[in-house]
């Protein structure tokens, strides 16, 4: 089965109206470990873990000691707010969009692993680099070993389509041998190079994945079809493992 891996977004909220069934996250228990360690630790040692502003330290502090993740009750796709989030839409998906995510899209987390799009979460903050120390090793990298790779191949997973950023995809790239994995690059040709921009590549990956969703693209090798926001399949910059899509004449990034 194909496979396709995302990134999580920093920015989350509660869904109290949706319109799926939840399912409960694979490796819960661990959450709830990352969870009661995390609540062990300061609100100056969390700021640093967390590499963010005192506003934002402070709202995720509060969030840790309010929310636990075994009585969590909005579905991951819905709850996570980044620009990549915005452009997948899951809001108004039909039910077949949901059937397929459901089948083939997993969501990469340093706080939950692996995630299915209907797994009910908390709004959280645990970037998947984050130097949390546990028994497991130095960070999250060590705490998660192989175990979301295993997760994934678990699944009768026969390809994977990559839309992850390195940051995550580092938890699940150097464990792959024999399963086929593509890496999809967006970009825009500047001096006869692919110049990569990080919020343009967030809403690509977006886009991709709504799209794949709308076709139901079961082969990897067809989402050298997209088209979508004006990019192209770039046969001639494209790799075997690596698909290459940049922006076409006219259609600046955004």
């Amino acid at each position: 089965m194909l496979k396709i891996i995302i990134s999580p977004a920093k920015k989350m909220n509660i869904i109290e109206d949706y319109p799926c069934g939840l399912t409960t996250p694979l490796f819960l228990d661990r959450a709830h470990s990352l969870h009661e360690k995390l609540k062990g630790m300061s609100l100056a040692e969390l700021k640093n873990l967390w590499s963010c502003s005192d506003r934002l330290a402070a709202q995720n502090y509060e969030r840790l000691h309010t929310y636990s993740p075994k009585r969590a009750l909005s579905p991951a796709l819905l709850s996570y707010e980044g620009i990549q989030y915005q452009h997948i839409a899951p809001s108004v998906f039909t039910d077949a969009q949901w059937e397929y995510v459901n089948s083939h899209l997993s969501i990469l987390s340093g706080f939950y692993g692996v995630l299915s799009p209907t797994d009910a979460v908390i709004p959280y903050r645990l970037e998947m680099q984050a130097k949390l120390k546990t028994e497991q090793g130095a960070d999250l990298y060590g705490y998660w070993g192989s175990s979301l790779f295993e997760e994934l191949a678990g699944g009768g997973m026969t390809e994977l389509v990559n839309l992850a950023s390195a940051e995550y995809s580092k938890a699940v790239l150097p464990y792959l041998t024999a399963i086929p994995c593509i890496t999809c690059i967006f970009g825009e040709m500047v001096n006869g190079k692919v110049k990569m921009k990080g919020t343009q590549a967030k809403i690509a990956r977006g886009e991709m994945v709504r799209w794949m969703s709308e076709k139901g693209i079961e082969k990897a090798e067809d989402i050298r079809e997209f088209k979508e926001l004006g990019y192209r399949f770039r046969p001639d910059l494209s790799k075997e493992d690596e698909y290459v899509f940049t922006l076409t004449a006219g259609n600046p990034s955004a």
